[in-house]
């Protein structure tokens, strides 16, 4: 009789969701011991971090759907809200502790588990409630306590440190860790790269079907309601990794639509290009795929032009990166890009050179060229210690400025918008507005915007493309018309 395979211990949502293997958090626990250790800390050391905190809608006692703090989740996998973790740097050992549940829990919420189960569900050495991590941790006999406090070099904010009572006996530092945590959150392993993969196949399907549904009369928030249907329905992803933008029309050349003040509330209209930045979340890993299509499933001359150039500028990207390239020339190499195809089509005129030195660039592609990409949609590491955010007004929202890395996940997501805003800038401006072609410009106007991002994981030698959807017009144009995938 052949034996019983025995699966390896893994998170997943049930059905064909992905199976995601403990052995993911306990490779990244690994990695930080030896980092940490390279880099001279001090023995006896031990980790604190604490965890995501379930919230209430605020003086409500209504739930908000818990999801955990990316670096509490990054070593330790935990779903549940009110955690704290520890990590032994000498040894490794893992230690996580759980708030003790009253006996109401069991009527409201279900089962109170002891100890013994989030041990084996999360596989670590140890499990303790959270009102004994002083007696425990004193138990270790710590020479440092490390905990996180670091800055977010995208939001602006402060990682939460932890606290708990009794902290005060410990000697604590709180500068160590961060810099050194975030940089191995950069480079994915290979289990977290087949989480990621996971994360685009499904967030790729639901994009496609939200291409084949699509028409002229449904309301933004339909689409946007479909693609985290199937994201969930077909992948277990409950979230998605931001806030859908559901731009139409003028909306696609709205950034980040789909606020709660313009919350993806417009009717589409015949002629419209749609501008779709959605990406599904599983295990906590994200997606962020951005797909532009005219509505009707045809793209006219003019939508051609501008969506052609756009899709030129990510090729062209796509085909440079590997490791060593500098992140800063891969955006000027797409704003260079797409300023060359708008001289091709008359909207400019001159030297794309001069353009390039007077940032006009900028006007037409306000944004960075990506971002990189892991449990946070906007990961971080993009500024560490030693990484100067460039000024100039061409490059100054890029979310990094980094030599790219064997390892690393990012977006690469040129823009193409006419920007109300923007334009009336250029055009008060004399050494940008002297390239303009203003009879042609005022026919884009009202145009809206393109922009196309796909996920990639930097290799070896290039890169993996992660995204799976059609990308040129034919293919597009095929898929919309539920026709066969053309492959240019």
């Amino acid at each position: 009789m052949a034996a019983e395979v025995v699966e390896p211990p893994c998170l997943h949502m049930g059905g064909e969701t992905l199976k995601v293997p403990l052995k993911l958090f306990a490779v990244n626990r690994e990695r930080l011991c030896k980092q940490l250790k390279e880099d001279q800390c001090q023995e006896g050391a031990v980790v604190v971090l604490q965890g995501g905190e379930q919230q209430q809608r605020y003086c409500t006692d209504t739930d908000t759907v818990f999801r955990q703090e990316s670096y509490f989740h990054w070593m330790f996998g935990v779903k549940e809200g009110d955690c704290y973790g520890a990590l032994q740097v000498d040894t490794g050992k893992s230690i996580l502790f759980f708030p003790r549940l009253p006996p109401e829990y069991a009527i409201w919420m279900g089962t109170i588990h002891p100890t013994d189960h989030f041990k084996k569900k999360y596989q670590v050495d140890e499990v303790h409630y959270t009102d004994e991590i002083a007696k425990v941790l004193e138990s270790l006999k710590p020479s440092v306590l490390l905990t996180l406090h670091g800055l977010n070099t995208d939001s602006g904010h402060l990682s939460r440190e932890a606290r708990f009572d009794g902290i005060a006996k410990f000697t604590v530092d709180n500068k160590f860790l961060h810099p050194r945590i975030a940089e191995c959150r950069v480079i994915k392993t290979p289990y977290e790269i087949e989480l990621l993969r996971y994360t685009n196949r499904i967030s790729s399907i639901a994009h496609k079907e939200v291409m084949r549904a699509v028409k002229p009369g449904m309301m933004e928030y339909e689409l946007e309601s479909l693609f985290q249907h199937i994201c969930y329905s077909r992948g277990g992803c409950r979230e998605v990794s931001y806030t859908c933008i559901c731009g139409s029309g003028d909306n696609s050349a709205v950034l980040h639509y789909g606020h709660a003040g313009a919350p993806n509330d417009k009717l589409i209209r015949e002629g419209d290009m749609c501008l779709f930045d959605m990406g599904g979340e599983y295990c906590c890993y994200a997606s962020d795929i951005t797909c532009s299509y005219p509505v009707n499933g045809k793209f006219t001359e003019d939508q051609k032009v501008i969506y052609n150039a756009v899709l030129k500028a990510n090729r062209a990207v796509m085909a440079a990166v590997k490791p060593g390239v500098d992140w800063v020339e891969m955006h000027k190499l797409a704003q260079k890009t797409e300023l060359e195809e708008l001289v091709k089509c008359g909207v400019l005129h001159g030297d794309v050179e001069e353009m390039m030195k007077v940032n006009l660039g900028a006007i037409f592609m306000p944004h960075g060229l990506g971002h990189l990409m892991g449990c946070d949609v906007h990961d971080v590491g993009g500024y560490p210690e030693g990484v100067e955010r460039p000024s100039a007004p061409s490059l100054k929202n890029l979310r990094t400025a980094r030599q790219l890395k064997e390892g690393m996940c990012l977006t690469i997501e040129p823009g193409l918008y006419f920007i109300e805003a923007q334009l009336v800038k250029m055009l008060a401006n004399p050494a940008q507005s002297c390239f303009v072609n203003q009879e042609v410009l005022d026919r884009f106007r009202a145009f809206g915007g393109v922009r196309i991002e796909d996920d990639i994981m930097v290799t070896a030698t290039s890169c993996e493309l992660l995204t799976d959807v059609p990308r040129t017009v034919e293919e597009i144009e095929a898929w919309m018309q539920k026709g066969v995938k053309v492959v240019a």
